[in-house]
């Protein structure tokens, strides 16, 4: 799969694919929006209200403003112009606190809408395959989760809000106009058509462009998001590329300036086609009511009522032109993120899904069976979406469905320690990754304590199980929260006793702040053999029965090794372990060692019974002799040049 990631990469070498960018919003969108916007039903039937009211007034005034000319200026009655004046002051107030209110129960609506979608997609996204994660661009994930949830606020706030308030208005609007005038108001009936018509030219235009750039904009934060964390940012400045990086950058963000500009100049285009009919209008509008009152046929009261009522009648309309674009445009958030909402996730707990059950008190540890186990990796489209990728490449992809493991059967005994070793890209990481169900296997079982991981509810397999992988992760929080993930309700005394089997506490006291020193991004702030070591604590502070060590000692020297091996020999006892290791030094004592080549389980036994077989983990125990020097410093002379591959 071609990335944005590499330090190569620049503007030449990719494109956005134009399938995403130009695709239209699917059917059922807006009926799908329904169901959020219901889930506060009482905050937007009181903004319907405020709304309604909203408009009543703004309809109603120029009523009273005709009666006090006609009435009581043209009449000279001073009681009826202060009472009517004292009306007007009166819904001016009213309306002062409606558009509050308005505001109020917007806000409420809106933002609880971006609330509720939003951790419903963190959710969502939390429940995806690992295959999910390798392929999607982080910053096409927060983007999703950021600016598309946003945007759906200002479609629901519009579309309730501003869409009400218009169509209350021009009916009442209209209303008071025939009333006053039935001749003007046919007349801005048949010029009403000609402001709709550029909405519909403009609107779809400006949808390709929002869809567009919301990717572009996914796209500037994926690149950003990979260059400024720490690996990122070592990795560019070893390779030293700052003016193709630069390039690239500047080539995403010219696409993104482009793209404002021309929805600018749509948007203001339209402005300026509608300023100028309602201009037309509005002087067609004068010239015959002008005339009207020269003849006798209208009164100068009525007159300016209908002016005044022209603009809230030619001012909405021309709103109309607005929010059919705003919410064609911002439709496009919506449908965005019910793309990711639609994606199933490969790994889900079954109906009925049954935790698995606790070792009592002195009771082994579940033992471990794969049982004729086939797995390939799924393909793109089982897992992730184009749009999360966003890059057309040029380059044939890898080919997908390529199977890793072949009818593999094993059994790891409860409370033992059972060691897998061979060649890379043999399948020992996938092994592991199948325990926990990160993955599920086409075919075939994987049974803890005698139950399909199928059949177990995710959250009781998580926490029976602990794995250390080879690049441990540190969140930029401090070591004490690092920790507590393991186990939140762990004491102080807990974690520092994880950490001294781990052999990292002696370095966490040196530090000012000890547990509370934040790590920094990734845990850059360590070293690779410290994370390690903290990554163990980890796992020895949560204590779970089933351990998996996916190359945990590999960024230690041979003393760190040599003593954390010590201390988990003592912490593995009684417990089932699944140990992936170059190093002799931690296998070689293992109940049984799993020879893994391409999928399949090719050799079996201990470690001098592997020898004695004089089969690939002899040849691979050679090869690895064969790359010691006597002279190598840290290596105990007796079991120099014993690492397995």
């Amino acid at each position: 799969m071609a990335r944005t990631g590499g330090p190569t990469a620049g503007p030449v070498r990719m494109r956005m694919d134009e399938s995403v960018t130009r695709q239209r919003i699917r059917p059922g969108t807006v009926r799908r929006i329904i169901p959020f916007v219901l889930q506060r039903r009482w905050a937007v039937a009181a903004l319907l209200a405020v709304t309604a009211v909203d408009a009543t007034i703004a309809a109603s005034s120029p009523l009273l403003l005709k009666m006090l000319i006609d009435d009581g200026i043209g009449h000279h009655r001073v009681g009826t112009v202060v009472a009517l004046s004292s009306a007007m002051a009166g819904l001016a107030i009213v309306n002062a606190v409606a558009g509050y209110l308005q505001a109020w129960f917007s806000g409420r609506v809106g933002h609880g809408l971006v609330c509720d979608l939003r951790t419903k997609v963190f959710d969502h996204l939390q429940r995806q395959p690992m295959a999910f994660f390798t392929r999607a661009q982080t910053g096409s994930l927060i983007s999703r989760l950021n600016g598309d949830v946003i945007g759906t606020q200002q479609a629901v706030t519009t579309l309730l809000s501003q869409s009400l308030s218009i169509l209350l208005t021009l009916v009442l609007v209209l209303a008071s106009l025939f009333y006053l005038s039935w001749q003007l108001t046919l007349l801005s009936l048949l010029l009403i058509p000609l402001f709709l018509v550029p909405g519909r030219f403009v609107g779809s235009r400006l949808q390709r462009i929002a869809r567009e750039g919301m990717q572009v904009d996914a796209e500037i934060g994926s690149l950003m998001s990979e260059r400024f964390n720490v690996g990122g940012a070592l990795l560019s400045k070893l390779y030293g590329r700052p003016e193709e990086e630069s390039r690239a950058f500047a080539s995403r963000a010219s696409r993104m300036r482009d793209l404002a500009v021309l929805g600018g100049v749509y948007g203001r285009l339209l402005g300026i086609v509608a300023s100028l009919i309602v201009a037309l209008a509005t002087a067609i509008v004068y010239g015959i009511g002008g005339t009207l009152v020269v003849h006798g046929t209208l009164q100068v009261g009525t007159l300016v009522a209908v002016f005044a009522l022209l603009s809230r009648l030619f001012g909405p309309v021309q709103q109309l032109n607005s929010i059919q674009i705003d919410v064609v445009t911002t439709l496009v958030s919506f449908d965005r993120v019910f793309e990711v909402l639609d994606l199933e996730p490969l790994v889900v707990e079954r109906p009925g899904a049954r935790a698995l059950p606790a070792a009592a008190a002195g009771e082994p540890a579940p033992d471990i069976e794969f049982t004729d186990v086939h797995f390939r990796y799924p393909s793109a489209t089982e897992v992730s979406l184009r749009s999360l990728e966003s890059i057309q490449s040029h380059v044939p992809e890898r080919a997908d469905g390529t199977t890793v493991l072949h009818g593999l059967s094993f059994h790891a005994p409860a409370g033992k320690m059972t060691a897998l070793v061979g060649p890379s890209g043999a399948g020992k990481t996938t092994i592991t990754q199948l325990i926990p169900r990160l993955y599920d296997p086409v075919a075939g079982t994987v049974r803890i304590g005698g139950h399909d991981v199928r059949d177990l509810t995710l959250r009781s397999l998580h926490e029976t199980i602990g794995v250390v992988t080879q690049d441990a992760h540190l969140f930029h929080d401090s070591l004490r929260a690092n920790m507590a993930f393991a186990r939140p309700e762990a004491t102080e005394e807990e974690m520092i006793e994880a950490c001294r089997a781990a052999r990292i506490w002696d370095t966490i006291a040196a530090l000012p702040n000890g547990l509370d020193t934040v790590v920094g991004d990734r845990g850059h702030r360590m070293s690779g053999g410290e994370k390690q070591r903290i990554a163990l604590a980890r796992l020895l502070l949560k204590s779970p029965p089933v351990v998996v060590l996916d190359e945990a000692t590999a960024h230690l020297d041979s003393e760190s090794e040599a003593a954390i091996q010590r201390a988990l020999e003592a912490t593995l006892v009684g417990r089932t372990s699944l140990v992936i290791a170059h190093r002799l030094s931690t296998v070689r004592n293992a109940d049984q060692i799993l020879v893994i080549d391409a999928g399949r389980v090719r050799e079996r036994g201990t470690h001098d019974e592997l020898l004695a077989a004089d089969g690939l983990y002899a040849e691979l125990y050679r090869t690895q002799f064969a790359t010691q020097h006597p002279g190598d410093p840290g290596i105990d002379p007796t079991v120099r040049a014993s690492k397995v591959g």
